[in-house]
């Protein structure tokens, strides 16, 4: 869930940064295996300060909106994309930080955590951006194998294409929260003129269907099973 006006500022941001990056005829393959004529590289955002700043505080201001003043203990960020905006969340809302790896380093409860990660703890997992949301899925239960409560994920960037993701983190159960979507994008540009039309349009199809524009240029064309 995004704010008022919390998107539409979030998406010029985006626009302005330079972060959206287009290819249709060679796409971007992306590490959930979705071929996309579109990538928007959130990490671009941390080169700029004043947009970095704006970022972080939309984004706590979306936490305490949505989530609460006094619901969380820590804050742990993605390794590697979530650790900067993680940190500046955990700043601003004055908690620990932790950083979680995607895949266990050694053997042992803590082998997927850097920090101090007490038992029980409430943490707001953060990252940069969710395409599917399984590799979300995925971290939350490595979280809650080493007895943590992981109730709510942010991300600045939610792709939300893909009708199965809000199934798969219902199941777990667990929020997502995030600043702007594609639909976002798509009517800032409209608005700014960041974006030619036709490619406009390409991005469109794609978000319409986007299992089937993968599927025809090269990438997976199903959900896969979580």
């Amino acid at each position: 869930m995004s704010l008022p006006g919390v998107a539409s500022m979030t998406a010029r941001m985006i626009l302005e940064a330079g972060a959206v990056k287009y290819s249709a005829e060679r796409p971007f393959f992306l590490s959930s295996g979705w071929a996309s004529p579109v990538y928007i590289d959130v990490q671009r955002l941390i080169s700029y300060p004043r947009i970095r700043a704006a970022l972080m505080d939309l984004a706590s201001e979306t936490v305490l909106a949505n989530i609460g003043y006094e619901q969380f203990d820590t804050v742990a960020g993605v390794e590697s994309s979530g650790i900067a905006y993680g940190a500046w969340i955990a700043e601003r809302l004055a908690l620990p930080l932790q950083y979680v790896h995607r895949r266990p380093r050694g053997f042992g409860r803590e082998a997927q955590i850097e920090g101090t990660l007490r038992p029980g703890a409430r943490v707001l997992l953060v990252d940069d951006i969710s395409t599917d949301g399984r590799s979300k899925a995925e971290l939350c239960r490595a979280l809650r194998a080493m007895d943590a409560r992981v109730d709510h994920v942010l991300v600045m960037f939610f792709y939300d294409v893909f009708p199965e993701t809000r199934a798969l983190l219902a199941g777990l159960p667990v929020r997502l929260h995030y600043l702007a979507t594609w639909s976002d994008i798509l009517a800032e540009a409209g608005r700014s003129g960041y974006l030619p039309g036709e490619e406009v349009e390409e991005v469109r199809r794609f978000i319409q269907d986007p299992g089937h524009w993968s599927l025809a240029h090269g990438g997976i064309g199903v959900f896969p099973r979580a």
